[in-house]
């Protein structure tokens, strides 16, 4: 009986993190805004006037979740990991035709070329949360120390998600670096708010060249979009194919499997690197419509036609019941089962960074 005691009260947690927290989320929006952010471009396939939507819909009902949180089962375990990472300091700048990539946590990512210095999805924060005791706690330490950053110039975000939309870091980030947010549509309410002073929006498609040196081009993802209880989908959600340092590169944020993949590869070209999740996939029935699993990683990379790929969204924050070694484990089955070299998917510790020379593919 104590052990079904102790099960039921950490299922109620849970469920009230779950029910509270948006709540009070929406609360802290309406206090500083006074409006649920909307939308007011016009009517396509993604989105119906109100809201954005993928094809079939990724949607959750709170029956769903409830048996989620109900019936959770960790595939193995997690080590907290508080020493950060003892790396050097990226350079300030990587010139010309030069590539370099480095691994901080989570799906950010510091990419520098062609005299640009590119952040994706940026946490330094300890929970993935708006709150500072509550939500999913960190479990490895960046592998870049903030104030190590070079200049940056564009920070590009794929979806609003606490782990991917940090307001910590992009307040950090707006008053220490100023550089252009690049976001898809709906996000740059959220961004201002956090003090970003220069905010692009991008649809499905869209283009453009950041200072005539780097080509940015947002792509669909399977996923969705909410920071609270009333502004479900009103943002959009994207992955990002852009050439920087003399290469095309592809950076899928959060997405689950479909053939989005394939479009990117018949209307951009194959990507020299794909930047691809492979955590938080357990259970499948719940995590599988938003979130790939590693062996999906490996088929998108097949997709893709990717030249290299690199795994990101794993081992930093417990988000799902996979264990912390997990993705690596079924990266690594899934990728000797399809007979790839195993240096055909770069799995990345907190830190670790690849520089291609001048004129080097991936």
């Amino acid at each position: 009986m104590p052990a079904v005691s102790d099960k039921a009260h950490r299922a109620v947690k849970r469920i009230a993190s779950l029910v509270i927290i948006p709540g009070l989320i929406v609360l802290v929006m309406a206090s500083c805004a006074g409006q649920v952010p909307r939308h007011d471009g016009p009517v396509t396939d993604h989105f119906d006037g109100r809201q954005f939507h993928d094809q079939p819909p990724v949607e959750k009902s709170m029956a769903e979740v409830l048996k989620w949180q109900f019936t959770r089962q960790s595939e193995g375990p997690w080590q907290r990991d508080i020493d950060p990472p003892r790396v050097d300091a990226p350079p300030a700048r990587v010139p010309g035709g030069a590539l370099q990539v480095t691994f901080v946590n989570h799906a950010t990512v510091l990419i520098q070329g062609s005299g640009v210095n590119l952040l994706t999805d940026p946490i330094w924060s300890e929970r993935a949360s708006p709150f500072q005791n509550v939500g999913p706690r960190r479990y490895r330490q960046p592998g870049l120390a903030f104030r190590d950053l070079p200049p940056i110039d564009v920070v590009l975000l794929s979806h609003n998600h606490f782990d991917h939309m940090d307001s910590s870091t992009i307040e950090d980030l707006a008053r220490g670096h100023d550089p252009l947010f690049v976001a898809p549509l709906g996000n740059c309410f959220y961004l201002e708010q956090f003090g970003a002073g220069r905010c692009r929006e991008m649809d499905w498609w869209d283009s453009f060249v950041f200072d005539d040196r780097v080509t940015i081009h947002a792509v669909p993802v399977r996923h969705w979009s909410r920071r609270g209880l009333l502004d479900t989908n009103r943002a959009l959600w994207a992955g990002y194919f852009f050439h920087i340092g003399g290469r095309d590169v592809f950076f899928a944020g959060d997405t689950g499997m479909g053939d989005h993949f394939s479009q990117v590869r018949a209307r951009l070209g194959e990507p020299d690197l794909a930047l691809l999740p492979i955590g938080a996939y357990l259970p499948r029935w719940f995590m599988g419509a938003q979130h790939m699993d590693p062996g999906a990683a490996v088929e998108a990379h097949r997709l893709l036609g990717a030249t290299e790929s690199m795994a990101i969204h794993f081992g930093t924050f417990r988000l799902a019941d996979d264990g912390q070694e997990q993705p690596i484990q079924d990266l690594r089955a899934a990728v000797e089962r399809e007979g790839m070299p195993l240096t055909a998917f770069w799995i990345p510790d907190n830190g670790d960074s690849r520089r291609w020379p001048v004129g080097e593919p991936p």
